[in-house]
C-alpha cells in the first residue's frame, strides 16, 4: 500500500509499505496527564472515557510528556524516507533538519525554503521549538491521527471477530485508496490553481502537493487544511475522498460513526444515538456513576446526561416539609428558595393543601388565606375588617384602609388613587375640601386658589377687590374707605372729601396727609399760606380778610393802607 513520501519535487514520490503494529505505536494518550495527580489513575480506571473521571476535562487538554508525539511516521508506525534527519539530531545545515529551530519541517527543503514555507503559515501554528505552535502540533497529531483508527491493538471495543474483520477491511481500504503524506515542492514547474482558495500558484512558486490527487494539484502552504475541521493537516498527512482532502479523523467519520465516549469508530451493527451524538451501546453512561443509559430514562444537566438516581442525589431539591429529596416524578413546588412535594405543600395550621390556592407566608411558614388572615392580617381603620390575601391596601400616616374604605369624610366616595387633602384626622377629596374649608372671596364667594388680598380680615380675589364707585382694581393701589366700603383716591375725593379753600381740590387724608380747618373752611397744609406774602401760616397766628387769610404783618399793612 503506497504512501507518498516527502521529496522536494513532484517526481520524488517514495513508496512505503504501511506496517501498523502495536509495538511501533507510541502510547501517547496513556502518557497524557493533567496537573491533578489522580487524573492519570482516572484514565486507567475508565480507559473508554474521552474525559478524565477526576477533572472532567478532555484527554487532549491534558499535558503531554516531552518528546512523546514525535512525528507522523512514529504515529503511523512506518519508517521515514531514507536520509530524512530524525528529531533531536542537530544538523543545522542538512536540508529538512529539525535543527533549524522547529519541531518539524517539511522533508527535503533547504533552510531558506523552510523559512519561506513557515512564513506562509499563520504564526500560531508554526511549530517553533518550545512554543505554543509546537504544543498545538503535538495535540493535532493525537487529534487528527487517533491511534485507535490506526491499529487494532488500540481498539478496546471490537467485541466480536466480525467487528475486527470489518475494522481491518476499513483500515486496509483507507490505507490503499485514501491515506497519504503530502510533500512541499519548492519550485513548481508550471502555474496551477490552489485547490482550496482558487488562487493562482505561479511557476517556481512553493506549493504543497497531494500525490493521491496528482502532481498537478497543489495548495498554498496555509491552504492545506482538512475540508471538515479547517485545521492545518499535521505533518502534511491527509486522506482523500471525492477529490477533497481530510484529516484521518474526519475521513473516518464520513464512513463510520464515532463513539462520543471512547472516541473509537463503531463497527457494531447496533449502537446508540442520543444528544445528537453516536455511542457504543454500553458507553452512553451517566456522567456521575458511569452506569449505562441505553434504554433507560435520563436527565440532561449542563449538557451532560445523568441517570435518575444520580440526578436526584446530586441535583434534586429537598422538601421543606418532609426533608426528603423531590424526585423527577414529583412536582417541585417552590416559593422564595423553598421547595415542597406536591402532597407536602400544606397550610402550617389547618394542613389543607395549598396547591393552586392563594396562601400567605410568615416566619418561613406558609398558611392558607383564612389561617393567615386570622393569625396575622392587619385590620382596616375604616371598617375594622381584616385585609385578606390579594386585597389592595391604602396607607397614610400609619393608618390602613381597604381600597373601598378609603373615602372622603364629607361625600363618602372612595378616593382610590386620586389626590386628597388631609384635615385633622380626616381626609377629603378636592371638591369637598374646597367646599368646606377653602378660603372664599368676600365679593364673588368663589374659592381663592391663588393671588388673593385681605381687607378688614376678609379675603378677596385681586380682581374682585375694586373701588366701590368706579370698579377699578385696588390691588397694589392707594385707597381709603367710607362706610366700610373701599374707594380709590379719586372717587373718594370726588364723593366725600372736604375741599381746600385755596386750591379747591379735595382733601382726602390718604397717606396721612394733614389739613387745616377754621370755621367752615379747610386747607391743605401746603395751601394754608398768607395771601399777600405766601408765607406758610401752619402753626402761626393769622387774620382772615374775607375769603383770604393773612399773616399779622400783611394784615396790619393792609389795614394801614386802607386808613390812609
Amino acid at each position: 500500500m503506497p504512501i507518498g513520501g516527502g521529496s522536494g519535487s513532484s517526481s520524488g514520490s517514495i513508496s512505503r509499505e504501511i506496517r501498523i503494529e502495536s509495538m511501533n505505536l507510541t502510547d501517547v494518550e496513556d502518557g497524557a496527564r493533567c496537573r491533578d495527580k489522580e487524573c492519570h489513575l482516572g484514565w486507567k480506571q475508565h480507559p473508554w472515557r474521552k474525559v478524565c473521571v477526576h477533572c472532567k476535562s478532555d484527554r487532549s487538554d491534558h499535558e503531554l510528556p516531552p518528546n512523546q508525539a514525535l512525528n507522523v511516521y512514529n504515529r503511523l508506525g512506518i519508517q521515514p524516507p531514507a536520509g530524512m534527519p530524525q528529531s533531536g539530531v542537530a544538523e543545522p545545515e542538512v536540508p529538512g533538519s529539525v535543527g533549524h529551530g522547529y519541531a518539524w519541517v517539511p522533508p527535503g527543503l533547504s533552510r531558506k525554503k523552510v523559512e519561506e514555507y513557515m512564513s506562509q503559515l499563520p504564526n500560531n501554528v508554526v511549530p517553533r521549538t518550545n512554543s505554543n505552535g509546537e504544543k498545538l502540533r503535538e495535540k493535532q497529531l493525537l487529534l487528527q491521527l487517533p491511534r485507535q483508527d490506526l491499529s487494532v491493538a488500540y481498539c478496546r471495543h471490537l467485541t466480536s471477530q466480525t467487528e475486527r474483520k470489518v475494522y481491518e477491511e476499513f483500515v486496509n481500504a483507507r490505507n490503499e485508496i485514501a491515506l497519504d503524506i503530502g510533500y512541499v515542492s519548492s519550485n513548481i514547474n508550471k502555474a496551477m490553481e490552489c485547490h482550496k482558495c482558487s488562487g493562482i500558484l505561479e511557476t517556481n512558486e512553493m506549493a504543497v502537493i497531494a500525490p493521491k490527487l496528482g502532481d498537478s494539484t497543489g495548495w498554498h502552504p496555509a491552504c492545506f487544511t482538512c475540508q471538515a475541521c479547517e485545521q492545518l493537516l499535521v505533518d502534511l498527512t491527509y486522506c482523500v475522498k471525492d477529490n477533497q482532502i481530510y484529516c484521518e479523523r474526519h475521513y473516518a467519520e464520513l464512513h463510520k460513526p464515532r463513539c462520543s465516549a471512547c472516541d473509537e469508530l463503531i463497527f457494531a451493527g447496533e449502537y446508540t444515538k442520543a444528544m445528537n451524538k453516536d455511542w457504543h451501546s454500553d458507553h452512553f453512561c451517566c456522567w456521575q456513576c458511569d452506569q449505562t443509559l441505553t434504554g433507560q430514562r435520563y436527565i440532561m444537566r449542563d449538557e451532560q446526561p445523568y441517570c435518575i438516581k444520580c440526578y436526584e442525589d446530586v441535583f434534586a431539591n429537598q422538601c421543606d416539609e418532609c426533608a426528603k429529596p423531590i424526585g423527577i416524578d414529583s412536582k417541585d413546588l417552590s416559593y422564595k428558595d423553598k421547595h415542597w412535594h406536591e402532597h407536602c405543600f400544606l397550610c402550617s395550621m389547618c394542613k389543607i393543601s395549598l396547591v393552586d390556592m392563594p396562601f400567605g407566608s410568615k416566619n418561613d411558614r406558609i398558611f392558607c388565606s383564612n389561617c393567615y388572615d386570622q393569625a396575622f392580617a392587619t385590620r382596616c381603620d375604616g371598617c375594622n375588617e381584616i385585609f385578606r390575601a390579594g386585597m389592595k391596601k391604602m396607607e397614610y400616616k400609619g393608618k390602613q384602609w381597604h381600597d373601598k374604605c378609603f373615602c372622603c369624610a364629607h361625600c363618602k366616595l372612595a378616593i382610590g388613587t386620586k389626590s386628597f387633602i388631609p384635615k385633622n384626622d380626616d381626609v377629603f377629596c378636592g371638591p369637598c375640601y374646597e367646599e368646606k374649608f377653602a378660603t372664599r372671596c368676600s365679593k364673588c364667594k368663589k374659592v381663592i386658589t391663588a393671588g388673593g388680598v385681605t381687607y378688614k380680615n376678609e379675603p378677596w380675589h385681586r380682581e374682585c377687590f375694586c373701588c366701590t364707585n368706579c370698579n377699578s382694581s385696588l390691588a397694589g393701589q392707594r385707597f381709603t374707605s367710607k362706610d366700610e366700603k373701599p374707594y380709590c383716591a379719586n372717587c373718594y375725593g370726588d364723593l366725600f372729601a372736604k375741599r381746600c379753600n385755596a386750591c379747591t381740590k379735595p382733601i382726602t387724608g390718604i397717606g396721612g396727609a394733614k389739613f387745616i380747618s377754621f370755621e367752615d373752611r379747610h386747607w391743605h397744609n401746603d395751601c394754608f399760606i398768607c395771601a399777600q406774602c405766601t408765607t406758610s401760616l401752619v402753626g402761626k397766628g393769622f387774620i382772615t380778610d374775607g375769603h383770604e387769610i393773612l399773616c399779622p404783618e400783611c394784615a396790619k399793612a393792609r389795614l394801614m393802607a386802607a386808613n390812609s
